[in-house]
């Protein structure tokens, strides 16, 4: 009988560690790609407060950073004590349960903007430890037992927005774009005005200690995170927007490679890369548009690299998403767009109920816009506007959803849901 049993044992665990070695991770901002992009299957299409609900768990504290998923474990960052106390929160995804909730930094808080919070940069992590920047631009690194492992607080940071960009791995790089602004006499210097003082910095996962940084140039405040590309010589970039600018640097050595002019201060949307290009949007008083660039130049740029610019349709919050041939985006007061990647032409235009700060996110053949509300319309990614579900939990959001293992999750002001199907 013993014999058998452990036979069943080892059957069931051989099974688990094949399907856990399928199912994917969701490590950072915008998920394993960096692009709101997921491979997994079999996500639940309809849901609500009370239906395909697998679990709900309360989050104390305010913060607007999306959850990240490795195998078993959700991590969460968030501001207790009036965002004095910066937190890392590690839950459990089987059940929901809090596994443990960590003091990691404690900070002086300074200026953000009202739709900002004090813990709004979303964590990243490599699967040992979980990686996180706080908004007066202190970092940490915790192992998955909570304990600390490094701190760097070489970067004090100050916007008249607050810090709302992520960091990135790659390369055993901590990689984070600080596009400040000036908190001198005069507060528009860096906001409004352009300054000479943001830059790039990469730290050593393993110490937290400076590997490079290298300033933007003439830039202003921005809030997008940067994402990865590789080029033909098999070389990695760090692309990122900033205000008036997108930019290219080596990852490895920081070496600023090329920059692109773009109008805007204040930019919240990532960048987007794919098909050899990068696309970027925003804008401020009437210059406001979508562009996208030719990857691969060298020097200042200005336009030269300028594929195409549509001024329609302009997302100012959430991230746009690119899907095969087609770029989709939503504004902030819920017109959804999708354009023709290779030139920027209006594919449809569609009105989505309420407003938008989430980025969306695509898998499986749909794409989930989730709106500040708390409600998911659910659209296929394709060139024809279908929508296949409207899912409502009616709470506020503005984070965005993570996807992994067949699960869908989202953070509400006060809660983290984990929607999946019964059956799973």
């Amino acid at each position: 009988m013993w014999t058998l049993s452990r036979t069943k044992w080892v059957v069931a665990m051989a099974m688990l560690q094949a399907f856990m070695a399928r199912a994917e991770n969701w490590p950072e901002f915008r998920g394993p790609t960096r692009q709101g992009l997921s491979s997994e299957k079999d996500l639940p299409l309809t849901w609500s407060a009370t239906d395909n609900v697998l679990w709900k768990t309360t989050v104390p504290g305010v913060s607007w950073s999306t959850p990240i998923v490795w195998d078993n474990r959700v991590f969460l960052t968030t501001a207790t004590d009036e965002g004095q106390s910066c937190r890392i929160v590690a839950v459990d995804a089987r059940n929901g349960a809090v596994v443990w909730n960590k003091e990691v930094i404690r900070q002086v808080p300074r200026k953000k903007e009202t739709r900002n919070s004090y813990a709004t940069p979303t964590p990243v992590t490599d699967g040992e430890r979980v990686y996180a920047c706080f908004s007066d631009g202190s970092f940490v690194a915790v192992n998955f037992n909570g304990d600390i492992v490094w701190t760097n607080r070489d970067y004090p940071f100050y916007s008249q927005h607050g810090l709302g960009a992520s960091p990135v791995l790659s390369g055993g790089l901590l990689i984070m774009t600080m596009d400040a602004s000036s908190e001198g006499e005069d507060k528009l210097i860096g906001w409004q005005k352009p300054w000479d003082k943001s830059f790039v910095v990469a730290l050593d996962i393993k110490t937290g200690k400076q590997r490079w940084k290298t300033m933007r140039g003439v830039s202003r405040i921005s809030h997008g995170t940067p994402t990865i590309w590789t080029g033909p010589n098999g070389k990695p970039q760090i692309v990122s927007e900033a205000g008036d600018v997108v930019q290219g640097f080596d990852r490895d050595t920081g070496e600023r490679l090329w920059t692109s002019d773009v109008a805007g201060e204040g930019k919240v949307p990532s960048t987007v890369v794919a098909d050899g290009l990068v696309f970027t949007s925003g804008g401020y008083r009437g210059r406001d548009s979508i562009k996208a660039f030719r990857l691969g130049g060298q020097g200042d740029l200005k336009e030269t690299n300028l594929v195409w610019e549509q001024k329609k349709g302009i997302n100012k919050v959430p991230s746009l998403i690119h899907i095969k041939s087609h770029v989709f985006a939503v504004q902030d007061t819920g017109m959804a767009s999708c354009f023709k990647a290779d030139s920027g032409d209006i594919v449809w235009q569609e009105r989505l109920n309420g407003n938008f700060s989430a980025s969306p996110v695509a898998a499986d053949g749909r794409l989930y816009f989730l709106d500040s509300n708390g409600n998911t319309t659910v659209i296929e990614a394709g060139p024809a506007f279908k929508v296949l579900s409207k899912n409502p939990l009616g709470e506020p959001v503005q984070a965005s959803m993570a996807i992994s293992n067949g699960r869908i999750y989202i953070r509400t002001e006060k809660h983290l849901y984990c929607m999946g199907k019964a059956t799973r």
